[in-house]
């Protein structure tokens, strides 16, 4: 089964302009981050870096540097909020494939080593897909009936400890304008769960990438400001009270609640990168490919 339609052109949206970059700066403090620790020093997780393919990740990582640098002038703010150690989840917009490879270098230079939600057709990609295979990508077969086995797989990868970062939309946005579209539930139940079998409840990140949807790929300028927002830690300790009581799984509507919140969050703070307000009109509903009204995605238990 097809995508339904094709994401909007690059003309649909504006690139980032330099004056609202200079804005972000005055409020943030914006680094690079194809810079090693570009928030200042920290300890790399070292055991997480040699579990992962480190020559070949180590090689990957200068090649994607050297592509995003010739097409963007790449900023990022809040990657200080990158655990050092310990497993969590980081929830990504999915308006470019940026979307995949600005928060992945991100991590990296924070001496973190991910394992990465991603379609399964993009393990055939050429080039994307020996390098996503090369830095622990966990394939989803999407349309398969299989959504809980890829579930039960990236529980298992944030028990062990691991960190895991996934595209909640799971694919790139369908809104004409790029904003976040709705969400599917796996990130949300992934979170749920896994907080129940460890205990406490996994950090929780939302992440936003901004700026590469003007960019021509077949060119190499001019280069466009790249914004990237490693935001703070997503609170959902009142959706695991009672968790002991659950039974198999969480409750689909805590499940649903929490995703509404993911999408909300990522909204809010793209909203904020691009200096704009999002559309009045609602979310653009994948199923339904129309806005629908934002009160059809509660945020809160009743």
């Amino acid at each position: 089964m097809a995508s339904k339609g094709k994401p909007s052109p690059r003309s649909a949206v504006s690139p980032l302009s330099d004056a609202q970059v200079k804005r972000l700066a005055a409020e943030h403090t914006l680094v690079n981050p194809c810079n090693n620790h570009p928030c200042g020093p920290r300890v790399d997780n070292i055991e997480e870096i040699n579990a992962q393919n480190p020559r070949a990740t180590a090689v990957l990582r200068d090649m994607v540097k050297c592509d995003l640098r010739s097409h963007s002038r790449n900023y990022a703010w809040g990657l200080e909020n990158v655990p050092e150690t310990g497993p969590f989840i980081t929830a990504c917009t999915h308006i470019t494939l940026y979307d995949v490879f600005i928060p992945m270098i991100g991590l990296f230079d924070q001496g973190r080593r991910p394992r990465f939600m991603a379609k399964a057709e993009m393990a055939h990609w050429p080039i994307v897909g020996w390098g996503l295979k090369t830095v622990g990508m966990q394939p989803v077969k999407r349309h398969s009936g299989q959504a809980r086995a890829i579930e039960e797989e990236s529980i298992s990868i944030i028990t062990s400890g691991r960190p895991l970062t996934v595209w909640p939309e799971g694919t790139l946005t369908r809104d004409p304008k790029k904003w976040p579209m709705t969400c599917k539930n796996g990130a949300a139940y992934i979170a749920l769960e896994s907080s129940r079998r460890l205990g406490y409840q996994v950090p929780l990140f939302p992440c936003v990438t901004w700026g590469a949807a003007s960019i021509n790929h077949l060119l190499p300028w001019p280069r466009k400001n790249v914004v990237m927002h490693y935001g703070d830690r997503l609170d959902y300790a009142d959706l695991l009270e009672g968790s002991e009581n659950w039974g198999e799984e969480p409750p689909s509507v805590n499940v649903e609640v929490l995703t509404n919140r993911i999408r909300a969050v990522l909204e809010a703070n793209e909203a904020e990168i691009r200096g704009e307000e999002p559309p009045a009109e609602g979310v653009w509903d994948y199923r339904l490919m129309q806005r629908v009204p934002r009160s059809q995605f509660p945020a809160a238990l009743d």
